[in-house]
């Protein structure tokens, strides 16, 4: 399906820039396969996309016009959460359940490992409920995505089941880490998400304290950023804007836990300016299964063309208990009107 929709954005700033096609089965999947769910989304030099998905093939490429490629990755993960490119086409992924981030050639070719297969850290955690951390700890304890820095250094946020951000060499020894449990600055409630920006800047989504928390290269807490609701990743397009998937109020809350209103949103993306001003957001969980809308964003991507590619995990935030069909869509992507930028 296809749908052209505006963006909308605050009073006074440029949504007009930020218009799209909405597609829901733009990827052309080989005859009898399925993904189940798509955790996270990446896009290569080439701006070929690789979904990675809970189904039986794990890691699947596809070319910019969703014609498939190749599949990659069967049998390698526990669980499949994220995925980055880096600029050699490398690609990372992390796997909580397993407790790994696994470094792979371009064609699936295992190249490293950080973590211990199957062992996590000593956080007191008892769950992959944040919840049950009782401290900090090493590296991992359900890490969640990775960021590539320019000279090839490796971020890690961890996650789940700990509370810190992790920093590698490219060589993947582990340099320093920061962070502990809490809402404070420099504290975590479920590190999620993480990119860096062109001066080296660290922003990581602290998905259930709903802000983007911002550091330098070395850990130092700058600021923060709170116009969100849960989100789970962010990434900077060429032009330096910020893209946010956020989960919002209606999908994978924690047991107990509610939202702050009844009117609270649901899932959506917000694309910031790098000063922070709010330039574009859509969706809102008004109708999850409509084009365009989301139940549960999780990972986000943009293409060089400016093409925004949403996954979802549908299934583990809720599907699989009614919330929404399942077969609500689980990548989305949104092609970028440029009759309309500016």
């Amino acid at each position: 399906m296809k749908s052209s929709f505006p963006s909308t954005a605050a009073s006074g700033n440029s949504a007009g820039a930020f218009r799209y096609d909405a597609h829901d089965h733009w990827a052309q999947l080989p005859h009898g396969w399925s993904w189940n769910e798509v955790t996270a989304v990446a896009v290569d030099s080439q701006d070929r996309v690789l979904v990675f998905n809970r189904g039986d093939h794990p890691v699947l490429v596809f070319e910019r016009d969703g014609a498939f490629v190749t599949s990659w990755g069967e049998g390698a993960f526990a669980r499949p959460h994220g995925i980055t490119i880096g600029a050699d086409d490398c690609v990372y992924c992390t796997d909580d359940l397993d407790h790994t981030v696994k470094k792979f050639t371009p064609d699936g070719h295992l190249l490293m490992t950080l973590g211990t297969s199957g062992k996590p850290s000593n956080t007191g955690a008892t769950s992959i409920d944040y919840r049950t951390i009782c401290h900090a700890g090493e590296p991992f304890y359900f890490p969640t995505n990775i960021a590539l820095a320019a000279d090839g250094a490796i971020y890690v946020t961890d996650g789940y089941g700990n509370a810190r951000v992790h920093k590698f060499n490219a060589d993947g020894q582990l340099l320093f880490s920061w962070g502990e449990p809490g809402s404070d600055p420099g504290q975590f409630r479920v590190p999620h998400g993480i990119a860096i920006d062109r001066e080296g800047q660290v922003f990581v989504a602290d998905r259930e304290n709903s802000r983007i928390q911002v550091f330098s290269p070395t850990g130092e807490f700058l600021r923060e950023m709170t116009n969100m609701a849960r989100p789970c990743q962010v990434v900077f397009d060429a032009a330096g804007n910020l893209y946010v998937a956020e989960l919002g109020y209606r999908a994978g809350m924690w047991p107990g836990t509610t939202a702050p209103s009844p009117d609270a949103t649901g899932g959506r993306v917000s694309i910031f300016a790098s000063a922070g001003q709010l330039l574009a957001r859509w969706g809102g969980g008004e109708n999850p299964t409509a084009l365009g809308d989301f139940f549960a964003p999780h990972d986000i991507r943009v293409d060089s063309h400016g093409d925004v590619y949403v996954s979802e995990v549908v299934m583990s935030a809720g599907g699989n208990r009614g919330l929404v069909s399942p077969t609500c869509h689980s990548l989305q992507k949104f092609t970028r009107r440029h009759d309309t930028m500016e």
